[in-house]
Formats: structure tokens, sequence, C-alpha cells
């Protein structure tokens, strides 16, 4: 299982509030069976009419933390909307608030997310344009954030935090670790034993 406690690279600053599921990634790209190549598309409606938009900029490309405003991932439950982040790099976020179910959705893919104070995020979002090479750390276990000089405390649910930090948000790697209990359960299971049998 990957335990997650802390989360560093440089950043890309979008201090908007209440950013939708479907500004993140627009409904024409649900239609996916997979979520390979949906990172290219993160908010693309967004980025086309708008060419200065921090997904567009040159400087941020490669940003591994996403600095946001308030209510972030709000509208509709699209779990498109965080893989599409997590596919364009984004392994944290930092932001004011976060719409629940989105939240949920970024925490069960090791995308941790914490929440800073307003005049905090405009503090992170001002160092990070002033240095878009600026190393941020999303540190679970201090409850902070660091850039450079900054240094400031962030919350998060005690479940996910928990969830993070332990390695159970990785089902699939909890899974992996529990061949030998899985198989044991299977061979008591008696129809899986008479299909083995015929």
């Amino acid at each position: 299982m990957q335990i997650i406690e802390t989360v560093s690279g440089t950043a890309v600053p979008l201090l908007l509030d209440d950013i939708d599921t479907d500004r993140i990634i627009p409904a024409r790209y649900l239609r996916c069976v997979t979520f390979d190549g949906l990172g290219e598309h993160a908010f693309e409606d967004d980025r086309q009419q708008d060419s200065r938009h921090p997904f567009n900029d040159p400087r941020f490309q490669g940003s591994s933390v996403l600095v946001a405003g308030r209510n972030f991932g709000c509208g509709s439950s699209r779990e498109h909307a965080p893989q599409s982040l997590l596919r364009w790099g984004i392994k944290a976020i930092v932001a004011e608030s976060f719409a629940e179910i989105f939240f949920g959705n970024c925490t069960s893919l090791g995308i941790p997310c914490v929440c800073a104070s307003r005049a905090d995020i405009d503090k992170l979002g001002a160092a990070i344009q002033a240095d878009p090479k600026l190393v941020v750390s999303v540190d679970l276990m201090a409850g902070e954030v660091r850039a450079g000089s900054i240094c400031v405390k962030v919350t998060m649910a005690d479940s996910a935090r928990l969830s993070l930090t332990t390695g159970q948000w990785d089902f699939l790697g909890q899974l992996l670790d529990n061949k030998h209990g899985i198989a044991a359960t299977a061979a008591k299971l008696p129809y899986l034993n008479h299909f083995a049998a015929s």
C-alpha cells in the first residue's frame, strides 16, 4: 500500500472560487472507456477561452500542487474531474474549501486536499506567481504547507488524513498485499470450488 505523508513540487495557482467539475473536465469527455488521456483535457474549455489560464502557462507546466479558492470541485459528482487533474500531474490540492464528493473522490485516488484560510491561500498564490520554480510541500503529518519562507497551517478531515498516511486509501494495494487471505477465502467458497473441480 502507498503511504502519503508529504507531497512536494512546484505549484500552479488558480485562485478562483466555485470551480465546478464541468469546468475541470467538460462533459463531452465523460464518455471515455478509461481515464487515460483525460489529463490533456483538464480545464479545456477555460483554457481555450483564455490563453492566460494557468494550465496554459509554460511556467506552471509539470506542477504537482494546485492552489485554488473556495468550494473547489462543486457541481456534479463526476470522478473524471480528479482523474483528469491526477493525469495532468496534480498530486495535492490546497484550497479554501472543497465540495464534499470531490474531496472524497480525490482521497480515494491518493490526492490530498487540504484547506487553508483565504489570506494564506492568497499569500501562497502570490509567492508562486512571483517564483514559479518555488517548491511547495504539503505536509499531512504536520498539518502545514511550506513554500520557501512561508509556512501556513492547513486542515483536513481526520478520516482522510488517516486513510492517506496509513495507505488505507489504496484499495488495490490492500488487495495485492492480502493475496494469501483472498486465496484462503476463495478456497472456502463452495461455488468457486465447484467450478474449479469441473
